[in-house]
């Protein structure tokens, strides 16, 4: 069965919950960078196998720039089937030079290291061959992490603003107030778009999510 984001009301603000951990993730997001409120896609988690047994460590949301549909006329009327299948969908979302983002709100507590260990370990193979600006920018990323403890409710922003240029926020208290850190490698940014929205994704319900999401907004 599939676990489908339930909306919410709160106030004026909208949310959506991630079924299977309960977070609730805004609808409309203004993020440092951004020309216009993201809004959100769909929603998904992140879970790990200890011992055989499956433990979920964060939700994750997808937004993206509402002008962004206008670009993908292509796929209108296409199935969720055609579309989850289709690669070039998610490179031509990549491709565009319109903003997305995705938050990740940790689901327990975890060390700033093994969360970064285990990015990494996704991102790395995804990218050939490594030149001295991935590197640094592979730098860059893990120093954000490296000695910080990351608490359970912790959100991770990582917002691209174009192919080549992305936005690393870390916020223990709703949106963030600063940005820790700019990267400027198109093979990192790229790699990072695929682990979470390429094949295979570090979250399938994400990316089912988002697929379902794409398909209303095409449709």
């Amino acid at each position: 069965m599939k676990l489908r984001p339930h909306k919410l009301q709160v106030g004026s603000q909208q949310y959506a919950e991630e079924p299977a951990t309960k977070v609730k993730f805004s609808t409309s997001l203004t993020l440092a960078g951004c020309s216009s409120p993201l809004s959100l896609i769909g929603t998904g988690y992140r879970e790990k196998v200890f011992a055989i047994i499956g433990v979920k460590v964060y939700a994750a949301g997808f937004y993206m720039n509402p002008s962004l549909s206008a670009k993908l006329d292509s796929w209108k009327g296409k199935s969720a089937s055609s579309i989850h299948g289709d690669g070039s969908l998610f490179s031509s979302i990549f491709q565009v030079s319109l903003e997305k983002s995705l938050q990740i709100v940790l689901v327990r507590d975890v060390d700033g290291k093994t969360f970064w260990d285990a990015l990494d370990e996704a991102i790395s193979p995804r990218i050939k061959t490594l030149t001295f600006v991935d590197e640094s920018a592979l730098s860059t990323f893990r120093d954000i992490f490296q000695g910080r403890p990351l608490n359970k409710g912790t959100s991770i922003f990582l917002t691209w603003l174009d192919k080549s240029k992305m936005l690393v926020s870390v916020s223990s208290d709703g949106l963030p107030s600063e940005v820790d850190a700019e990267i400027e490698s198109e093979n990192v940014t790229s790699a990072l778009f695929d682990v979470f929205l390429g094949d295979p994704p570090v979250s399938p319900s994400l990316k089912a999510s988002v697929v379902v999401g794409l398909v209303k907004i095409l449709n």
